[in-house]
């Protein structure tokens, strides 16, 4: 039961770290704490049960999730490089500005 208010904690951490911060860096490590609660409560609840597939399935989603960051750790490098910001809001004006110049 311990694992699951540990699960419970995270999820919460990520969530509120998504919707108050406005640095990409910081959204993609929030991002990454609700994924890691989702699946550490996945093998909570599949080595409860005695179902060895979650054991596997904590192998895949281990590997999945890695290389989702990998690819999303190359674009906030790239969004940073070509905006010089990491700040979210910042971009948004950045892009619309970007598209508005590309209308004329």
């Amino acid at each position: 039961m311990d694992f699951v208010i540990l699960s419970l904690v995270m999820l919460t951490l990520g969530i509120y770290g998504l919707l108050t911060n406005r640095h990409l860096l910081k959204v993609f490590v929030s991002i990454e704490l609700i994924a890691i609660a989702a699946t550490l409560n996945y093998v909570t609840l599949s080595s409860a049960l005695g179902v060895g597939l979650g054991q596997a399935f904590l192998v895949l989603a281990f590997s999945t999730d890695t290389a989702v960051s990998s690819v999303v750790l190359a674009l906030l490098v790239i969004v940073s490089k070509k905006y010089g910001t990491t700040d979210i809001s910042q971009i948004v004006k950045m892009v619309g500005k970007d598209e508005s110049e590309a209308e004329a």
